[in-house]
């Protein structure tokens, strides 16, 4: 009878294999729990930017749209040039204004918001609408945003948000 060793070898193999590929899972798992770059240079520096009183408009199941409300008050010049959120397909700066008699809203391509200034985004005149919703938005939960700011020498920068979701809004957001 002829005794092999490759099957223990082949075995012994399978098991260091199965155990670098456990430990290889391990640290990609870690690593993707790291922040990114961007979290990481956001944390680093001070930002130019407060915002402040935040809070999405409820939204309903198969409801399209909502709104984000905030005050964002700079502490050097800045450009507020976008926005986005995992929970909506689009996000915009929007403007609404009486034109005659006539309401209107019109998407705004950027902000310009001079040091010591504050701009309101409330109902009614700037806000963030949010479209194409993934998911309805139910009266306290969160919903992550991101706004996209550019400053005075045209370096991008985002600033992370978790905005709770209310019908009205918050008695700590009112101003």
């Amino acid at each position: 009878m002829k005794i092999s060793a490759f099957p223990v070898v082949r075995r012994a193999a399978v098991a260091v294999g199965a155990m670098w590929a456990v430990a290889v899972i391990a640290v990609v798992a870690s690593l993707a729990a790291l922040p990114t770059w961007a979290q990481v240079q956001s944390q680093a520096q001070p930002q130019p930017v407060e915002v402040s009183s935040a809070w999405v408009r409820v939204a309903v199941t198969g409801q399209q749209g909502t709104g984000a409300f905030l005050k964002i008050t700079a502490t050097a010049p800045v450009k507020l040039v976008g926005a986005s959120s995992p929970l909506a397909g689009v996000a915009e700066v929007h403007q609404m204004k009486l034109v005659g008699d006539v309401m209107t809203m019109r998407a705004v391509p950027s902000l310009a918001i001079a040091a010591g200034e504050s701009v309101e985004f409330k109902p009614g005149g700037y806000h963030i609408m949010l479209m194409d919703l993934k998911q309805a938005m139910p009266a306290g939960s969160q919903v992550p945003l991101t706004l996209h700011f550019k400053d005075g020498k045209g370096k991008e920068m985002k600033v992370f948000l978790k905005l709770p979701v209310a019908a009205v809004a918050p008695t700590s957001a009112k101003r």
